[in-house]
């Protein structure tokens, strides 16, 4: 037998995903597939308010400071463009503010219905001064509600290139696609290259 039979794989980095959303965490875990070892806690962390990246940078922070070992957050926003890229990370409170609907009407006044779905996977470690940051974008088309209404903004956000909003879509479909795929192969490629 020579040496090499007897070396162990790689061992798999832990991922500690702050979240209390099953959805979330299935879809990451979906698109992840068996590269990292994941799990998740819900973490309760304030309602920051700035620029997407600065509040993702902060949320990290707070994250690690609570759970005292390394973690990843990720922040969400749909961004309208005719709004200059509002309701952005506020976009939960928007929505439980209007529902769906209200939502898409924001752009009632407004030709341009353009926007994009941002995903922003923030990693803080212990060997680390600083979150890594991690952004994914997917531009599409803010639309009347279609499709289930089980997932958030799902239902009023149609992809360029798509006829069918993320609502409607087979989940492997949006996986391909989504901006939470972008930024988690980000993510993938900076911690399995470096």
């Amino acid at each position: 037998m020579n040496q090499n039979q007897h070396e162990e794989a790689p061992k798999k980095l832990t991922i500690t995903l702050c979240t209390g959303n099953k959805n979330k965490l299935k879809e990451f875990i979906q698109i992840m597939g068996d590269r990292f070892n994941i799990d998740s806690e819900p973490v309760d962390l304030p309602e920051l308010q700035g620029p997407p990246l600065q509040i993702a940078k902060e949320k990290a922070l707070l994250a690690y400071e609570k759970l005292g070992k390394a973690c990843v957050t990720e922040d969400t926003s749909l961004c309208f463009n005719a709004l200059n890229g509002m309701p952005g990370p506020y976009v939960k409170w928007f929505l439980e503010a209007t529902g769906p609907e209200g939502l898409s009407k924001m752009l009632d006044g407004f030709e341009d219905k353009t926007g994009y779905a941002q995903c922003i996977l923030s990693y803080m470690g212990p060997e680390l001064k600083e979150p890594i940051q991690f952004v994914g974008k997917t531009p599409g088309v803010i639309v009347r509600p279609r499709g289930p209404g089980h997932f958030g903004w799902d239902p009023i956000f149609q992809p360029d290139g798509f006829t069918e909003t993320y609502a409607e879509m087979d989940k492997d479909v949006k996986n391909k696609i989504s901006h939470r795929l972008k930024a988690i192969q980000k993510f993938i490629d900076h911690f399995l290259v470096n």
